[in-house]
């Protein structure tokens, strides 16, 4: 994970406050410059208009990129130093242009905002600071019980082939008679039970609505059953 991806993945820039910080607007996104520790480095944070964000640390003295700062052998004092001002500036930006979302990818967040709107139902985060810490789970509000579970996990472990690209994925519930539906995007449940649970990837592989026919059938198969009447 890039020092970028670290301060802003679970963030949404505002152009309007972007602007107001200082970044100029360009053909493709938004352009923020200046300079820090004395003027010996220049920092210059790219945003393009769909929010993807990309920095480079220039080193004054030279004019070339500052290698050591992406570079995790180098670990001295001086490139600590350099590292934590440029943190320092991104947090800044973080703070000043940009809003909380939940979730890393936007069809996670697509997906919590129609599941609120279908059942009223936020996403809890109950593993604290932890590597789950945001994990978040949707519960029915009558039984506690959950229907839903949203992770960041390595593509890798599902496909199995080497990919750590991170990716936003949800657990849900399956008629075990039915079983896991064959489709691209669905696979057997991760840490769960394959006969009764699918995990499916949060990428835009398959549509929003796809999804939630199958948040919809795991929301019937985990609500609470209504015994029978004895007359």
């Amino acid at each position: 994970m890039t020092i970028e991806e670290k301060v802003f993945s679970r963030k949404r820039f505002m152009p309007e406050a972007m602007v107001a910080f200082g970044f100029r607007k360009t053909d493709a996104g938004y352009l923020y410059e200046t300079a820090f520790l004395n003027g010996d480095f220049s920092a210059r944070v790219f945003v393009t208009d769909g929010g993807a964000v990309s920095g480079t640390v220039i080193d004054c003295m030279n004019g070339e990129e500052y290698a050591p700062l992406r570079a995790e052998r180098f670990n001295g004092a001086y490139v600590n130093q350099v590292r934590s001002a440029y943190e320092e500036i991104l947090s800044e930006i973080a703070n000043a242009c940009c809003r909380d979302v939940p979730f890393a990818s936007d069809q996670a967040n697509r997906i919590a905002d129609a599941i609120f709107a279908r059942y009223g139902v936020h996403p809890d985060f109950p593993w604290g600071q932890s590597p789950h810490e945001h994990s978040g789970v949707f519960r029915h509000t009558e039984n506690g019980k959950w229907f839903a579970l949203i992770m960041r996990i390595r593509r890798e472990q599902l496909t199995k082939d080497g990919d750590k690209t991170p990716v936003d994925v949800m657990n849900l519930k399956i008629d075990p008679i039915e079983g896991r539906p064959e489709r691209e995007g669905v696979y057997p449940a991760f840490h769960m039970n394959h006969k009764s649970w699918i995990t499916v990837t949060l990428d835009d592989m398959l549509s929003d609505d796809a999804v939630m026919t199958m948040i919809e059938t795991s929301f019937r198969l985990t609500e609470r059953k209504t015994k029978p009447v004895c007359r």
